[in-house]
């Protein structure tokens, strides 16, 4: 093997090490949010603790991620879809541990439900629903990153809609709640904060997807009208 060949094996290695990375802290936020969301179900509350201790790891990962991507930037100078590849990641990342931040977000409000001896239960509104759906989406989003699968992305991309409206129709049900019993206004408040959560899971979802685009086809879709194809 010669010096360019070794160099560019050294490279593909680094390349894959660092989408592995990427997949590992995935996996790591997709278990966030599905702690999450079983809490919520079960006031099991005790879980809370372990899915802030999740989220160091995720902000640790972020940052050994892109110390990765600058490293490989500044020491293989890479072009072409390797460069794009490396950029897309550098914003893949940063979805991911805004996901998980929101997954945090959502353990903290169920903590406080159950503690203040709520049955988020009994509001009625499909929060489990809207949940399996963005946990869809950030599965998908990770499979097409891993399969570099253009097609997949954008079905996450399309998918994005629909948890919207979910949102929004959680939304108007809890400010009827609201409005026909004050005394509900506490817990339907913290339940708004979770399906807004969710929410935002689903559109950094639909963000890795805009990014695989990016990796595999070189189009920019994000802020247009037209994403997909």
């Amino acid at each position: 093997m010669n010096d360019s060949q070794h160099l560019s094996s050294q490279f593909d290695d680094d390349l894959s090490r660092l989408r592995t990375h990427v997949l590992q802290m995935g996996g790591l936020v997709e278990t966030q949010v599905s702690a999450a969301i079983e809490a919520y179900e079960t006031g099991e509350i005790a879980s809370v603790k372990t899915i802030v201790e999740t989220d160091r790891k995720v902000n640790e990962l972020e940052k050994a991620i892109d110390d990765d991507c600058a490293h490989i930037i500044a020491k293989r100078q890479p072009t072409a879809s390797d460069l794009r590849l490396i950029l897309g990641i550098s914003k893949i990342v940063t979805d991911l541990e805004r996901a998980g931040d929101e997954a945090k977000k959502i353990a903290k409000s169920v903590r406080r439900i159950y503690e203040n001896g709520h049955l988020p239960s009994q509001y009625g509104v499909g929060i489990r629903h809207l949940a399996d759906a963005a946990l869809v989406m950030v599965r998908q989003s990770l499979d097409a990153f891993a399969r570099l699968d253009a097609e997949l992305a954008n079905s996450v991309i399309r998918a994005d809609s629909a948890v919207d409206a979910e949102f929004k129709s959680i939304f108007r049900q809890l400010i009827t709640h609201m409005m026909e019993d004050p005394r509900t206004i506490t817990t339907s408040i913290e339940i708004v904060t979770i399906a807004r959560a969710i929410e935002r899971i689903g559109d950094h979802a639909k963000n890795i997807s805009e990014q695989v685009v990016f990796i595999v086809e070189g189009r920019d879709v994000r802020h247009t009208k037209e994403k997909v194809q």
